[in-house]
């Protein structure tokens, strides 16, 4: 492949070189850090959630649903187990330190949440103490946690003993993530104990969301076209669909995150088409009489092709992986301070930007390299 003559001619012109590398560099981190953004929205449905839905309110997430629907859900078929789920929106110490809190069922809530791993013992006191609560690996390791803290958490939506926006939880139990697409940030406390201090509020025998587990995941879309038409003309009516497809809504709130990725994407690597295209047609222009006096002394015309071609690819993967590596880099150090709690960069994008890169390449050196290959030497002698 001649990788000796290829290298010369990127150093040929450093400034050009380095300044086109850029470009590139930006691009790639760019991709890796928007895939980041993508797998944290929408790509992290773990395998367990096959075979669950999620009940919410037909209007709004926002808006609550009553605890009676629970035992009307368990009485129709297919339905395996339900459980529920309430936003708490509180602050721990700075409104930065993001990380979601519910109360929940504790027993129904693991039951039907197999990817959360918290210890026999651990659950024992949960389950024994009343204002006890459970807190994922990452936020625990994030604030040094420790199993026996009291932990303060202000909500910004419900109060409790007259008007006490401030809740103090005794921390029982620290679980870990079946896998490493589980979040392990979230912070679970115990229902009854929320149930019994909001009693007599507005916030009385209601919920944010239920999640039911089904007997046979393709049943699945049946059975929540039953679950809707149970609660159909009732006040609150409710809206039934598949896990990924609720955090999937959930995500889109924010937008169509894939239409705006793929929009971006398309944007910038449009532009580095033109850049690296225009560098390499320069390049090639730069060279004719060189590539003239290669062909003199026996170089093929593919050989010439192979040349220009490899000089591009080069390029354009040494850019990307430089920008791929550096994008990596940052997802693994949460830079969304825990907004994004699985913000990281998935082998498969890693893999789809390096065979961009190399396509790249291709694209933008394809046509300097049938210029060089259809170059006569009598021609390009006359160059020199």
């Amino acid at each position: 492949m001649h990788f000796h003559l290829i290298w010369a001619n990127l150093k040929r012109k450093k400034i050009r070189t380095v300044l086109t590398l850029f470009s590139i560099f930006i691009a790639f981190l760019l991709f890796g850090l928007l895939c980041a953004t993508k797998h944290a929205l929408v790509g992290n449905i773990p395998v367990e959630g096959a075979n669950r839905l999620i009940v919410r309110h037909k209007v709004s997430i926002i808006q609550s649903l009553p605890l009676a629907y629970k035992a009307r859900m368990e009485r129709l078929p297919g339905v395996e187990l339900v459980t529920h789920q309430t936003w708490f929106g509180g602050i721990y110490q700075d409104p930065k330190n993001f990380f979601m809190q519910n109360p929940v069922e504790p027993s129904a809530f693991l039951n039907i949440h197999p990817e959360f791993l918290l210890p026999p013992d651990q659950m024992k006191a949960w389950e024994s103490t009343r204002t006890g609560a459970i807190v994922g690996r990452g936020t625990a390791n994030k604030f040094h946690w420790k199993i026996g803290d009291r932990i303060p958490i202000r909500s910004t939506i419900y109060a409790h003993d007259g008007g006490n926006f401030t809740w103090d939880f005794e921390l029982v139990g620290i679980f870990d993530g079946k896998d490493k697409n589980t979040d392990t940030t979230p912070f679970f406390f115990r229902y009854d104990y929320f149930e019994q201090a909001t009693k007599g509020s507005w916030a009385d025998g209601m919920v944010g969301w239920y999640t039911i587990r089904v007997n046979n995941a393709a049943q699945a879309a049946d059975i929540a076209k039953r679950v809707d038409q149970e609660f159909e003309n009732s006040p609150a009516e409710t809206k039934t669909e598949a896990e990924g497809a609720f955090v999937q809504g959930f995500a889109n709130q924010l937008g169509n995150i894939t239409l705006i990725v793929t929009t971006i994407l398309g944007a910038v690597f449009f532009t580095i088409l033109l850049v690296t295209g225009s560098t390499m047609s320069q390049a090639v222009r730069e060279r004719l009489g060189e590539l003239g006096v290669l062909k003199a002394i026996g170089f093929s015309n593919g050989k010439v092709l192979s040349l220009v071609l490899g000089e591009s690819c080069l390029m354009t993967l040494l850019g990307g992986l430089a920008g791929l590596a550096f994008a990596s880099l940052i997802a693994s150090r949460d830079p969304t301070g825990g907004m994004l709690p699985l913000f990281s960069l998935p082998t498969r994008d890693l893999a789809s930007g390096l065979v961009l890169a190399v396509l790249l390449g291709l694209v933008t050196g394809a046509l300097p390299a049938l210029q060089a290959m259809r170059l006569k030497t009598s021609e390009a002698l006359r160059r020199l």
